[in-house]
């Protein structure tokens, strides 16, 4: 079969074993070299990608849903959004979701995922109060913050490097409503924006979309969208209606002119400087679920998206001059993510760390690499990292000096001889 992540690149010929029992998969561990789990294919990059895949999309039962505490218990393969299906309606919601409820809770684990409320509630890990998973030799532990707590922190963040996730049990947070209060800040450069996130640092929720193609005084312009959910209106579960790219757009499609358009309506859709309004759960967590096949949009090449996180300290002037460069050399992105985070948790590969975060979709072409090469430079300058789900192309040197604990990992893989098996092309590039 034809094999790519969510950007459409590399793509690879791979077979695939779906995850049916423990027993066919310990069965499966015995015979297969190298192998890696691929779940819903929304990873970006290659951190899924492997000759031999293990899908999970059919383990997908719901074990258990205690009501009354909001704990659910569920195989490795359930959606988020077939979580949000049951629990919606019972008046709970995910502690922590990413921008997309298209994914499985074993990769939401292995990418330790976070969203609009990393600065309150931390990464998806912080909610997982355990989970089942095969190690190579076929055993299955128990991991938890208290129990097993080293295959703990290696494997949330980890990518599916130290063992299949089977199953796991989770803490949910108590909503009144599904509707969304939402209040859009227009700002006028970088620097109002970072004064409108500190000004709104206390809203559970908060992202802003920023221009990354405007320069000199606008540059770093933004809408900043902020919210709670409402204490009144109905449960309503999550919209249905989803329209879709039927085919692969060309890539010329995707250029400097179009973008900086659609960039100047976007900045512009609100008249004032503040709005506010109600708005539904899909509309202010996965805007883009409703666009079926998005990823067509950015040509055949494929796109990457790049996501970096900078300390606090040192997270506008280092946003300052990447943005520069980002603007000088033309390859903008229409989809620019500006997120605040609090402090980085115990797992040794997770991302996230007090500051901000920016992540920017751009298709493959010619001169783009050159380009990442030269924001990975400005990166570490500024004592940043880059998120490995997102990632397809950056090195192991650049890599590993943004993760302080990666020794940890890599002795825990060598130890428990999960680098003989478990690998991806993303592991095989970063030697993890």
């Amino acid at each position: 079969m034809h094999l790519t992540g969510w950007g459409m690149y590399p793509k690879i010929e791979s077979e695939a074993f779906a995850l049916e029992s423990r027993h066919s998969l310990r069965n499966y561990l015995k015979k297969v070299d190298s192998c890696i789990t691929y779940g819903n294919g929304r990873s970006y990059g290659d951190s899924a990608l492997n000759a031999h895949i293990i899908t999970t999309t059919s383990h997908n039962c719901f074990l258990d849903f205690d009501e009354l505490r909001g704990i659910l218990h569920v195989e490795c393969g359930v959606l988020l959004s077939d979580i949000l299906e049951v629990i919606v309606p019972r008046g709970w919601f995910l502690k922590v979701t990413p921008g997309t409820k298209l994914i499985t809770v074993g990769g939401a684990i292995a990418s330790d995922v976070h969203g609009k409320n990393h600065h309150i509630e931390g990464c998806f890990s912080q909610s997982v109060l355990e989970f089942n998973m095969m190690l190579p030799s076929g055993k299955i532990i128990t991991c938890s913050h208290t129990k097993n707590k080293k295959y703990f922190y290696a494997t949330c963040g980890g990518m599916g490097l130290t063992g299949i996730i089977l199953d796991a049990k989770i803490a949910l947070k108590s909503i009144s409503s599904g509707t969304i209060e939402q209040t859009t800040v227009k700002t006028a450069n970088l620097k109002a924006t970072f004064e409108a996130f500190e000004r709104y640092k206390e809203s559970p929720y908060s992202v802003a979309w920023i221009d990354c193609l405007a320069q000199g005084e606008a540059l770093g312009r933004s809408l900043l969208m902020c919210g709670d959910f409402s204490e009144k209106g109905d449960l309503n579960s999550t919209q249905h209606t989803r329209l879709n790219i039927p085919f692969t757009f060309p890539s010329w499609i995707l250029n400097n002119i179009s973008v900086k358009t659609f960039n100047a309506f976007y900045y512009n859709k609100i008249s004032g400087n503040l709005a506010t309004q109600q708005v539904s759960i899909d509309a202010f967590f996965y805007p883009l679920d409703a666009l079926q096949n998005w990823n067509r949009i950015y040509g055949k090449a494929g796109f990457t998206q790049y996501q970096f996180i900078l300390p606090k300290a040192q997270s506008y002037e280092g946003l300052h001059a990447i943005l520069t460069a980002i603007a000088a050399s033309g390859k903008g992105s229409f989809l620019a993510v500006l997120k605040l985070y609090g402090p980085a948790n115990k797992n040794y590969l997770s991302f996230p760390m007090e500051g901000y975060s920016l992540a920017l979709d751009f298709k493959i072409e010619p001169g783009l690499f050159e380009l990442l090469d030269t924001l990975d430079t400005l990166v570490l300058q500024y004592g940043g990292r880059i998120y490995l789900s997102k990632d397809v192309r950056v090195s192991k040197e650049v890599f590993e000096q943004g993760y302080e604990q990666i020794d940890r990992f890599r002795a825990l893989r060598i130890e428990q001889k999960m680098h003989t098996i478990f690998n991806s092309l993303q592991s095989q590039r970063l030697e993890l």
